[in-house]
């Protein structure tokens, strides 16, 4: 059965626990439909974006460009505008931008036997595009999740992030971190929120 975690709740489930080889972090979210729940009356929108990081805990490739300017285009992060790692072990399989529907709504799938050695961890953070702007929060959003699935299909564990005061002017969300141990992998779930919509506030941490 699922572990499912409140906010600031951290947990850390080792190979032995669950087939660590491929992991899927998927993310929910219904459609707001205006109202009460969105300031703006825009729906929400959801992304899961993730960092690949060498020993160091640090993203080396920020996709720069003949300036040096980050770009983030064909680089160690993964999100809307970069889909699939040049490894061709973790890809976003799409950007919804308005959720809805059952099952995950964004997926981020990582390969892990086959990333390359030089990668020792990656991290997860979801987060609401444009929420400031649009007065926007984990705690206005209904049936929010993110969650993580070994690579059996067996839900290892989940974040419910509607409702309660602990999500109010909460729009990002530092999920996970995936480490590399000898022999396999160990999912370390965080759970560490801001009021920061974007997710250059917690690539800061890791560059």
């Amino acid at each position: 059965m699922a572990v499912r975690l409140t906010k600031g709740q951290g947990i850390s489930l080792k190979k032995t626990e669950h087939d660590l080889s491929m992991v899927t972090i998927g993310l929910g979210w219904d459609i707001s439909g205006g109202g009460a729940a969105s300031q703006s009356g825009e729906d929400y929108d959801l992304d899961v974006v993730a960092f690949l990081c060498g020993p160091d805990g640090k993203v080396r490739d920020l996709g720069r460009d003949s300036t040096g300017k980050a770009t983030l285009n064909d680089s160690d992060v993964i999100f809307f505008n970069n889909l699939k790692h040049r490894s061709g072990c973790i890809w976003l399989t799409g950007d919804s931008r308005a959720g809805g529907g059952d099952g995950d709504d964004e997926q981020i799938v990582a390969r892990l036997n086959d990333l390359p050695d030089s990668y020792a961890s990656v991290v997860f953070v979801v987060q609401i595009y444009e929420g400031r702007k649009r007065g926007q929060s984990f705690g206005q959003v209904r049936n929010a999740y993110i969650r993580a699935v070994d690579a059996r299909g067996v839900e290892m564990l989940r974040f419910d992030l509607s409702g309660g005061a602990g999500y109010e002017d909460q729009r990002s969300m530092l999920f996970a971190e995936l480490v590399r141990e000898a022999g396999g992998w160990r999912f370390k779930a965080i759970g560490d929120t801001s009021e920061s919509d974007t997710l250059v506030e917690w690539l800061k941490r890791y560059v």
